[in-house]
């Protein structure tokens, strides 16, 4: 068909708005058919259909609570992939999660069917545009888009051949109860958003005070921790303020308390909720200064000092307990099982059952930052070693790789830049899996760094002798 006609395909609980052809405006751009269209009621979504079709499709995630047509592969097309994205059934700022007030069917299409239903829609809009499906179809997401990646692995094994699951966001209930614990120490008075306990000057003296310790243990002294569970810092050791005195050189009782409940996590009577944040990223702008500190000016424009308690109290309000009158400051999680089970039972991609996946030859590649400030890497490695537990040849379809010195998908001291589609269509296509993975530090233009990671839970070892800049002076 062509991508005028599409527009008058008729397909069950489809709109097709728009279609458009989307000329050629440079020589290193071919042109391609573009689609927007609504699946069900609210489902909006957008496919992109190139002249020179690879014969393949590869879909991205989203972010946050989403709000719009996200796809982070849509640069894709210029390679001559067919790519789709969707706002997941709702409209609105990515961090507000107002739309699930009263909502049931939001809350469903957000936690994992509009994903599914896009990815469907567009494998049969491609099969009426070229004439066939696509021979391969690939998902990769980050945070929002991690879990989104997990849910379709987990849920609906059959949708694509190939995942990637960056820093995934697939236990929303249980970070999001970790969100609230943080806040509580931090701004335990609910009128005083713009004065954490924490301050800035805390988190610069914190930073280097574990690097002092730890840096060095993996043989580099680079502001980079290989494996932060192997340093030994410990919290009793921070410089202690005198009492009622506030200083940049020291912490106060207070200060040190909300400190260690961050990296401690969250847990009630049955036992560990979310397990805390390891070291790394304390005085990053995207670690803890956005994430878990603040104020910040963007997040304050909405009433809340940091994203953390932004998608925390978002999360319990309108997700978990359906009440906008929700109070942070009152919740102690002795009844998060049930308080949260409705939530979870749509937003959760914790089930460590992967057979279906495998048995349709399906491989997924999940990574995560070990600075990341949003999601622990703690948590990820939880689930991929009850997922290893479960089924001992899990390598041979998953495999986790951990980024020293990276923040939340991207970011930070350590290299963070590797062609992800490209090893995941290595290990569908050419049965390539991914055994040593260069990751690259890029400033600019340039390529300051490269370092090489493994799959988990073997690690990166320098050689002691070499440029510790260069990826071949590991092991």
């Amino acid at each position: 068909m062509s991508c005028d006609a599409l527009k008058g395909l008729r397909l069950p609980d489809v709109t097709l708005l728009e279609t458009e052809i989307v000329p050629n405006t440079s020589n290193d751009k071919k042109s391609y058919c573009r689609v927007l269209g609504i699946i069900g009621k609210e489902i909006n979504f957008e496919l992109l259909l190139p002249d020179r079709w690879n014969g393949r499709f590869v879909m991205g995630g989203g972010g946050g609570f989403v709000g719009n047509i996200q796809n982070m592969e849509r640069r894709r097309i210029e390679d001559g992939f067919a790519t789709a994205g969707t706002d997941t059934g709702h409209q609105g700022p990515g961090i507000k999660a107002d739309w699930a007030y009263n909502n049931l069917e939001r809350q469903v299409n957000f936690g994992h069917a509009a994903v599914h239903r896009t990815a469907e829609v567009s494998q049969v809009i491609q099969y009426h545009y070229y004439g066939s499906e696509p021979e391969y179809s690939y998902f990769i997401g980050c945070s929002r888009g991690g879990g989104q990646a997990m849910m379709e692995a987990q849920r609906y094994p059959g949708d694509f051949d190939g995942i990637v699951a960056g820093a995934p966001a697939f236990t929303w209930s249980a970070v999001g109860a970790e969100f609230i614990q943080n806040m509580q120490y931090l701004f335990s008075e609910s009128n005083r958003l713009d004065q954490p306990v924490v301050t800035k000057a805390n988190l610069k003296l914190l930073q280097q005070l574990i690097l002092d310790q730890c840096d060095v243990l993996d043989g580099v002294k680079d502001g980079i921790m290989n494996d932060p569970r192997d340093c030994p810092f410990n919290l009793d050791n921070l410089p202690s303020c005198p009492e009622d005195t506030f200083s940049d050189d020291c912490f106060t009782e207070t200060q040190i308390e909300a400190i260690r409940a961050i990296y401690a996590g969250v847990s009630n009577r049955k036992g560990e909720i979310y397990p805390g944040f390891p070291f790394g990223g304390e005085d990053e702008l995207w670690g803890w200064h956005n994430w878990i500190v603040g104020p910040n000016q963007g997040t304050m424009n909405l009433q809340f000092p940091n994203l953390q308690y932004g998608f925390g109290t978002e999360m319990y309000k309108y997700l978990v307990f359906n009440d906008p009158e929700w109070n942070y400051l009152t919740y102690d999680f002795s009844n998060f099982e049930e308080d949260t089970r409705l939530a979870s039972s749509n937003l959760n991609a914790t089930s460590t059952d992967y057979s279906e996946f495998n048995k349709q030859g399906g491989k997924m590649i999940i990574f995560h930052g070990w600075s990341d400030a949003a999601l622990s890497a703690l948590s990820t490695i939880q689930h991929y070693e009850a997922v290893v537990n479960a089924d001992p040849e899990a390598s041979d379809y998953l495999r986790l790789f951990l980024l020293p010195g990276v923040l939340h998908c991207a970011g930070g001291p350590g290299p963070d830049q590797v062609d992800w589609l490209q090893l995941i269509m290595d290990w569908i296509e050419n049965d390539q899996a991914p055994e040593r993975v260069v990751m690259s530090k890029i400033t600019d233009v340039d390529t300051v760094m490269t370092r090489p990671v493994f799959p988990y839970p073997r690690k990166a070892v320098y050689d002691g002798v070499g440029n510790s800049n260069l990826e071949s002076s590991f092991k």
